[in-house]
């Protein structure tokens, strides 16, 4: 991965990795670190020369080298061909005489800043990844050599150490919590391999996601280039809030659409990089999705919040006695409004420690004590088999054509014994549960709550949540070996 001046290419690992989260545009990437102090508002100063000064000497170029193979391009010949002579008369770059043998060194450029007088430093994971040489370059144009201390893919954190006989400056973190849509912002860092650079704007939105399950971005229009990867955007009192981390961009330049992860994220993991140099994120053991409001009128709920369960495998949340279909309302004393609220105090609560939650379950709120594990050892699990497309006795319900799960159908879809449920062999595209996102192949196994084993059962659901005056039946399905709740509008 490099990042080269002007009309210098850039290299493909930056481009790989960045294509899929926001389709045609591209985004460049950054992260940053150091103490956390409040953040405060301010008006726009008549310059901000004062700030640049204090913060600058601060704030490193990061320059890599990486072995890589060398290409190969073009067609190969047996050397002394015909065809070998003519394209070496053309130059082609794979000919012997113009072809590099063996590997060779490829340089990139990034961004990031001191956050401790003993050397640590912040960039992002896919400045230095892969990097067998790491070098920072100060402000006064002093260089060092740097170690790795750890990186976290996750949040596309690295931490890095240089050793230093004097104190160095450093800067600290404020709250990004505190910053407001319109507050000004100042960026720094070395925007296409041109040196310390300093761009200035507002804070454009707060808590937006990109495609990280840790997601917390604030959007700026303060100008943020390849380059940047890694350099800290700063409020006006010389905090940084954020680590210049994206842009959205369908020409790879800034068009003031950028994206710096949240400072009270970062700060998080740079603490766990630094002390154990790897992360340890709390883990509850469920899978869980956002409660719609369809699911919420299905559910007789008032409002459509929290957390809903749609799975318990086994792990802490099991052994604590959370159930499918319970819904977290609070972890630790905080207010569960999403999935997103959840995953996030989820991941910051301390491995081993025993946790409140407090579930909806049945109209009903119930509080229990669930001792966390540790997410990095419980990811990788099998996940179960896929769903085929069952042959069996069926029947039509709301556009549906399902059919009983059989023993002799388990063993075909490669299902778990003993699982039951009904599968949907055929589904109306003009039905109302194909447009909820019903499919053919998904495995219903609950409808109202309660486990689904026979047509009849589903059926009896059905007429249950009508005269309950309900419009839909909450459904738990599995799709592709993954549990979700959907609610099946049956009038």
């Amino acid at each position: 991965m490099t990042t080269r001046t002007l009309s210098l290419t850039i290299p493909a690992p930056l481009r790989n990795g960045l294509s899929g989260a926001l389709g045609a545009a591209m985004l460049a990437i950054a992260l940053a670190v150091a103490p956390i102090a409040p953040a405060h508002a301010r008006a726009a100063p008549e310059s901000f020369a004062d700030l640049a000064e204090k913060v600058s000497p601060s704030v490193v170029n990061i320059t890599t080298s990486t072995v890589v193979a060398a290409p190969v391009d073009g067609p190969q010949f047996p050397e002394g061909s015909p065809f070998d002579e003519l394209f070496r008369d053309f130059g082609f770059p794979n000919m012997p005489q113009n072809r590099q043998q063996g590997p060779r060194r490829s340089n990139a450029l990034g961004s990031g800043f001191v956050i401790s007088e003993d050397g640590y430093i912040v960039t992002n994971n896919h400045v230095i990844e892969n990097a067998d040489e790491i070098q920072v370059e100060f402000f006064s144009g002093e260089t060092m050599d740097a170690k790795l201390i750890g990186t976290d893919p996750k949040t596309d954190i690295a931490l890095l150490k240089v050793e230093s006989p004097k104190p160095l400056p450093f800067v600290s973190f404020g709250d990004s919590d505190a910053m407001r849509v319109g507050d000004w912002v100042m960026a720094v860092g070395n925007p296409l391999g041109q040196g310390f650079s300093v761009s200035a704007g507002i804070v454009s939105a707060r808590n937006r996601e990109l495609s990280g399950t840790y997601d917390d971005y604030i959007q700026t229009d303060a100008a943020i280039n390849r380059g940047n990867s890694g350099g800290p955007l700063f409020n006006m009192d010389g905090q940084v809030i954020g680590v210049n981390t994206a842009i959205l961009s369908p020409n790879g330049g800034s068009i003031g659409i950028g994206f710096s992860m949240a400072a009270n994220v970062v700060n998080k993991v740079v603490g766990q990089l630094r002390e154990f140099g790897e992360t340890r994120r709390g883990w509850l053991g469920v899978k869980i999705q956002d409660v719609t409001a369809d699911m919420a009128e299905a559910m007789g709920l008032a409002a459509a919040e929290g957390a809903l369960v749609s799975e318990v495998p086994e792990g802490p949340a099991q052994e604590a006695g959370i159930l499918a279909g319970d819904i977290i309302t609070s972890f630790d004393g905080g207010e569960v409004k999403s999935t997103r609220d959840l995953v996030r105090r989820v991941a910051d609560a301390p491995v081993g420690q025993a946790v409140r939650v407090t579930v909806l379950r049945g109209g009903k709120s119930e509080t229990l004590l669930v001792t966390l594990g540790r997410r990095e050892l419980a990811e990788g699990e099998a996940v179960p088999a896929a769903v085929t497309k069952p042959q069996e006795a069926e029947k039509s319900l709301l556009g549906m054509t399902v059919t009983p799960l059989t023993a002799e159908l388990t063993t075909e879809m490669g299902l778990p014994s003993g699982t039951t449920g009904l599968v949907i062999k055929e589904i109306a595209e003009d039905s109302a549960a194909f447009e909820k996102g019903l499919r053919t192949g998904d495995l219903i196994v609950e409808a109202g709550q309660q486990p689904v084993a026979e047509i009849s059962e589903l059926e009896e659901r059905i007429e249950e949540a009508k005269d309950a005056g309900r419009k839909s039946v909450l459904l738990l399905i599995r799709r592709a070996g993954e549990p979700r709740f959907m609610a099946l509008p049956i009038e």
